[in-house]
Parts: C-alpha cells; sequence; structure tokens
C-alpha cells in the first residue's frame, strides 16, 4: 500500500449540525460531491468527509457503541504562535468547545485542543521543525 492518505471520515449525530460547523463556522467549502447523505470538503489532497455514525458504523460491520477517546485528534498546522491563537478564537467564536488553552508544548512547538460538535478533537498547531509550502502543506524534513 502506498504511504498515503485519501479521506479521513468523522462519524456524526447530526449531519445538518456538523455542515453548518464545519461550512459556517470553520468557514469551509464542501466539496460538489457532497450528497444528502454526505458532506465531503478537499483539505489540499486530503479529504474530509461527514457521515452519518450510526450508518458508518453499519457500512464498516462495527458496533456504533462508543467507549470514549478514540485515540485519534486532527491537526491544523499554522506558521506561527500567533496564528494559534488566533484560529483557536475564531473556533471558539464559531461555538468550537475549548478543551486545551494554547501552549508552548514539551515538544517545543505551541497548541491547543478544541473540539467539533461531536467531540472530535482538533489540535491548532505550531512547529517549528516543520515548514510549510506556499499552500501552507507541511515539509517533513
Amino acid at each position: 500500500m502506498r504511504q498515503k492518505l485519501s479521506i479521513v471520515t468523522l462519524g456524526v449525530s447530526d449531519l445538518n449540525r456538523s455542515r453548518a460547523f464545519y461550512q459556517d463556522g470553520l468557514g469551509w467549502k464542501p466539496s460538489s460531491c457532497s450528497q444528502e447523505s454526505s458532506i465531503f470538503f478537499d483539505l489540499g489532497g486530503v479529504g474530509l468527509a461527514l457521515f452519518s455514525f450510526d450508518e458508518l458504523a453499519k457500512d464498516a460491520n462495527v458496533s456504533p457503541v462508543r467507549s470514549g477517546f478514540t485515540g485519534i485528534t486532527l491537526a491544523h498546522n499554522v506558521n506561527s504562535a500567533e496564528e494559534v491563537d488566533a484560529v483557536m478564537q475564531k473556533e471558539k467564536q464559531s461555538g468550537a468547545r475549548i478543551i486545551k488553552k494554547a501552549q508552548q508544548v514539551f515538544w517545543g512547538g505551541y497548541s491547543g485542543y478544541f473540539a467539533d460538535p461531536d467531540g472530535y478533537l482538533w489540535e491548532v498547531a505550531w512547529n517549528p521543525f516543520i515548514e510549510t509550502d506556499a499552500k501552507g502543506a507541511l515539509i517533513f524534513p
């Protein structure tokens, strides 16, 4: 298998509420391939999909019973600590629940966490050890 991630799909409890959060709150534009049952966002070569939690569990042939923290977080990297603060403030105003205020972190960067309407954790981070290109894509050393 190639070393590539194509789409991250989040199972959500209310598709309309999640669409409003990501579209209106975060300012993201849904892809034209979105349908009534699923919403896709182009994140610069990787897609984020929103799909009914129960239907996603059914599709994967697993139980829809949640058991708490999944061990997965999503990250949005920016180019400075100040930009982390600005993004965190905007997301708070958009209805995101701040889980961890932005701060200096043990690995040498600066980050904070917010939760979307279904509790998915997003880290907003500045990592001084990874550069970005003109489009904001990460350039790993």
